[in-house]
């Protein structure tokens, strides 16, 4: 694994500024923002669910409309983007109205954002939103032992680290394979090229412990024992070439077996990929439903 990357801060600066890359992205934010309003208003769906005691730990779950075959449903878990700093659940309920029509539960978290807190606080929270989701998402028809991660960005980076989670250690009552495999969209493996780019790292304001200890590129493969799952890593075609190479880089860390499926999808960039997800014409969107089953 090569974890070298082109240090000059401009460059950085370039390549990680993907709200510089894409000029249309104001319309992509309110068009989210839109739709996602009425798919909360329309629902079902149940806001603000808490999952801990800090203002941001609040979760919405969007129940499936008809479970297939009658039993309890498969869970998504969607975890939004926006550099750990940035953006809300509420810009993503968009997502949700399409899964729940094929059978399947939605979860979408909140976590506080940078630089009230740290990356590895936030990935913390996931953690904990998760293991509320095991604990509780049967009461909404969900299926605790079919829980599937999907993260945009700094959300693919979180997805990451749930599949590695070892959950045990967090609650006795936690399976191993709590997360039964996830999916990362533009996710970013290793933070030490973001600790250094100029124009994010005062909010985030990483250090290299917390690079080592929140990079999943830096951890060992989670590996396929104990029931856990793959890891599917998706970019857009026309992303950056460091987000490119980052999808590259967790195959090349964790393997082939672990994370199968490492593209890049022509045509689109950091923020239409997320679109993707939800076009049933298009392979992102059917690479979901295989990890969902459905």
């Amino acid at each position: 694994m090569d974890l070298r990357f082109n240090r000059d801060p401009a460059w950085l600066d370039i390549e990680y500024n993907n709200r510089a890359l894409v000029p249309g992205h104001a319309d992509i934010f309110a068009r989210w923002a839109r739709t996602s309003r009425d798919a909360r208003e329309e629902g079902p769906a149940l806001i603000d669910l808490r999952y801990g005691h800090g203002p941001a730990e609040v979760l919405d779950v969007f129940p499936a409309l008809q479970p297939v075959g009658g039993g309890s449903a498969p869970v998504l878990f969607f975890i939004h983007g926006g550099y750990w700093r940035s953006l809300d659940k509420a810009d993503h309920s968009f997502l949700a109205p399409l899964f729940q029509r094929l059978g399947v539960c939605v979860v979408v978290p909140n976590y506080a954002l940078c630089p009230a807190v740290t990356v590895p606080d936030i990935t913390l929270q996931m953690v904990q939103a998760l293991a509320w989701t095991y604990r509780h998402i049967g009461a909404h028809g969900g299926d605790a032992t079919r829980i599937t991660v999907a993260g945009h960005s700094a959300g693919g980076h979180l997805a990451a680290m749930m599949l590695s989670c070892r959950w045990p250690e967090v609650g006795g009552d936690l399976p191993a394979a709590l997360v039964r495999n996830a999916l990362s969209i533009s996710g970013v493996f290793d933070l030490e090229p973001v600790r250094h780019t100029p124009f994010v790292q005062p909010s985030l304001n990483l250090t290299p412990a917390q690079v080592k200890k929140a990079s999943p590129a830096r951890l060992p493969s989670p590996g396929l024992r104990e029931g856990r799952g793959q890891l599917y890593a998706l970019a857009g075609g026309a992303e950056s070439s460091e987000f490119r190479r980052q999808n590259r880089l967790i195959r090349d860390a964790w393997g082939s077996q672990v994370v199968p499926v490492c593209e890049d999808l022509p045509g689109l960039n950091h923020f239409t990929v997320v679109d993707a997800l939800i076009d049933p014409a298009h392979r992102l969107h059917a690479l979901a439903r295989e990890l969902l089953g459905v």
